[in-house]
């Protein structure tokens, strides 16, 4: 892997495709296992200058990090990219108990043996931004601080009521969390100031991003910092948003890539677990543009087994052999959400992300579908295990509504190998993107 730019762990599949979008769509060609590959596997890829893993930390435990992560990193390590980076989403969504992005840090600064971890989570190409420290999100047209969200003040799973994101942290890891505001990083001595900074830092340094003048100035601290002999960061795909600049002014990369529209399909099927408010206008959407929609009782599939697999299956199937693209949903927007009887069962939540896979990989076999979409992040983490799939490529991007791009995946079961599969964030798409999908086309 000579030449390696960036190796990566992505705590989400859909988080782990946002990052392989925003690199393949600049010029540097990037695969994405589901796994460490064997070295026959990794070989298939050694054009590509940029490695990513997709992981599901971000709905699990510490105890999970500390048996999981370690080894990931060491791979990872071992690849001797020129950057290491733990990649998080960018509503930095997360808990001491669930998704602990601070315990993830603890692990890959001690696996890489570095005092201090620079973090880039703003990323103004997803409408996410930090200012001094505080993370903002769009929502509808509007900027909201995190944890007064509409959405994700009010997660399901890890409810972000801290905008502050050292306050965030220290909840998660006693490192110390310093950080370089906006007046550090664009004040004529900023290099002086992060290196002050950096040098009293035994633990993480935070850089503020606000828009793409100040994520450009970030990437360019970030790897002045990094120089230091380290190579690990965390962080949102801002991280390599903001690289991307900085390698293109050191000639390490060339022109963007363009991709053609891959034309529509006649039948696509849709599986959901997600209850954001933004999901459910894209799945009514979708019914207004000719999907059939079929409500899937989460509680039954988790709880009633092969029956009610059996039973939203030959739905889906009977959809399909009418020549309709199909929408399997387990809820339609926040007031359906039936999380708080889902997690009275203990690890419910990650069985029926594994069920909804299992539903998706059955239609593909059953009708030969060519192309397939999975909503909802933590879904999509462990749905996307039962389609037997060894890596992802970037097909489509998405540059209107980034991190949500259509990819080509590769395995060696027949029925998905080469099955063109999106993976969308609750947050992430216009209303028509179901359609958008369907119809393989960037706009």
């Amino acid at each position: 892997m000579d030449g390696l730019l960036v190796s990566y762990y992505g705590d989400d599949f859909t988080g782990s495709t946002d990052v392989m979008e925003a690199l393949a769509s600049n010029g540097v060609e990037t695969a994405l296992f589901l796994d460490i590959p064997t070295p026959e596997l990794l070989a298939r890829f050694k054009h590509c200058r940029a490695i990513g893993i997709a992981g599901t930390s971000r709905s699990e435990a510490p105890e999970w990090m500390q048996q999981h992560l370690a080894p990931a990193f060491d791979w990872l390590k071992s690849l001797d990219a020129a950057i290491c980076h733990y990649k998080v989403c960018s509503t930095f969504d997360s808990s001491p108990e669930i998704g602990s992005i601070g315990k993830a840090i603890e692990i890959g600064r001690k696996t890489f043996g570095q005092s201090v971890v620079p973090v880039i989570v703003g990323a103004p190409q997803l409408k996410r931004y930090t200012a001094f420290g505080n993370l903002f999100a769009a929502y509808r047209g509007r900027v909201f601080r995190i944890d007064r969200h509409p959405v994700m003040s009010r997660h399901p799973v890890t409810p972000m009521d801290e905008a502050d994101l050292a306050l965030h942290l220290s909840k998660q890891t006693s490192l110390p969390v310093l950080l370089a505001d906006l007046v550090a990083i664009t004040a004529a001595d900023a290099d002086q100031r992060i290196d002050a900074l950096a040098s009293s830092s035994e633990g993480i340094l935070l850089l503020d991003v606000d828009s793409e003048a100040t994520q450009a100035t970030a990437g360019r601290q970030m790897l002045r910092v990094l120089r230091r002999s380290a190579s690990f960061v965390a962080g949102s795909s801002g991280v390599e948003y903001a690289l991307l600049s900085a390698w293109r002014q050191a000639g390490l990369i060339g022109a963007c890539t363009e991709f053609p529209d891959v034309g529509p399909v006649n039948r696509l099927a849709v599986v959901s677990g997600s209850v954001s408010p933004t999901t459910e206008r894209q799945i009514r959407t979708a019914v207004e543009n000719g999907f059939e929609s079929i409500a899937l009782d989460p509680l039954a599939l988790i709880s009633n087994g092969e029956g009610a697999v059996d039973a939203a299956v030959e739905a889906g199937i009977g959809k399909l052999k009418e020549g309709k693209s199909v929408i399997l949903y387990t809820a339609l927007g926040p007031s359906a959400d039936r999380g708080a009887d889902i997690d009275r069962l203990p690890g419910a939540r990650h069985r029926l992300g594994s069920v909804l896979g299992t539903i998706l990989c059955r239609l593909i076999e059953a009708e030969g579908l060519s192309r397939a979409v999975v909503a909802g992040g933590d879904t999509s983490s462990h749905a996307l295990r039962q389609l037997k799939i060894d890596a992802l490529t970037t097909l489509l991007p998405l540059p209107q509504t980034p991190g949500s791009p259509l990819c080509l995946a590769h395995g060696d079961y027949p029925p998905t190998n080469g099955l063109q599969i999106a993976l969308k964030g609750g947050q992430v798409g216009t209303d028509g993107y179901f359609a958008q999908i369907r119809d393989g086309r960037k706009s």
